[in-house]
């Protein structure tokens, strides 16, 4: 059965996204900056339709309650309990899975819409895009209200793409450090690392909001959300892809992230 398009959500009067120019001037842009913001990527109504729907679910959302280090590993017994690798940050925001989606979203309509996707292959310079093999990790609606946060860390996967759907009063402030690490090569750059996770190393703030697209490369780039403050909750789209079929969570990481 042919999947809804979801170009009827999208600006694409803004950003022509099966134009072969606009996606590579979105590539450049992506690898010289590691983010790229498309500002309006998702029109207003869609927006609305989605917070509209995803808000009352908030009592539903899984709320994490660990720490981590920021290589998202596990601690290493054989190094001090303060040395960077094992530092300890807390990672607080809520979440509702890709099977607790309704089947009409929006956010279901777009993420499977194939020129979305070749756009997104374009950009991001790969082959093929695939949802994972899972039934919770493919689409992601991420809760933060007042206090919540994400830890500082480095992703596993090459690229993430998000969207805000809702902004806080106050807080909730994407920064980040570009280039910190070296993942293919295991840099694990424990001295610039500890700088950051104790505010002596500058970072930057990437903004945006409601409707915008995110890609984002954060495997190389340390990154965290500040705390939300205020009685409005920080609402975002996570649109979770793999450049190979077949690959899904291990069953640790769905207990640790989704409670399953």
């Amino acid at each position: 059965m042919m999947q809804p398009s979801g170009s009827k959500h999208l600006s694409t009067g803004v950003h022509p996204i099966p134009d072969a120019e606009f996606a590579l001037s979105c590539r450049r842009r992506l690898e010289a900056d590691g983010a790229l913001v498309l500002p309006g990527f998702f029109t207003a109504t869609a927006i609305e339709q989605v917070v509209e729907a995803s808000a009352p679910r908030e009592a539903e959302a899984f709320f994490a309650n660990s720490t981590h280090n920021v290589y998202l590993t596990p601690p290493d017994s054989t190094l001090a309990s303060d040395h960077p690798f094992n530092k300890q940050v807390t990672s607080s925001k809520g979440l509702i899975a890709d099977d607790q989606i309704p089947s009409d979203s929006p956010l279901r309509q777009v993420y499977d819409d194939p020129t979305f996707r070749a756009f997104l292959c374009a950009v991001l310079g790969i082959q093929e895009i695939h949802s994972y093999a899972d039934e919770v990790s493919s689409i992601n609606v991420h809760f933060a209200p007042n206090g919540k946060e994400l830890g500082w860390h480095f992703d596993n996967s090459s690229f993430a793409v998000t969207m805000l759907l809702q902004a806080p009063e106050a807080g909730g402030v994407f920064e980040y450090v570009p280039a910190v690490r070296d993942a293919d090569t295991q840099d694990m750059a424990f001295d610039t690392v500890n700088a950051i996770l104790h505010g002596k190393h500058p970072v930057r703030t990437l903004s945006f909001s409601p409707g915008d697209l995110v890609l984002f490369r954060g495997r190389n780039a340390m990154h965290r959300v500040t705390p939300t403050e205020g009685q409005t909750t920080r609402m975002l789209v996570v649109f979770a892809f793999n450049d190979e079929p077949g690959i899904g969570l291990s069953q640790s990481a769905r207990e640790t992230f989704y409670g399953r």
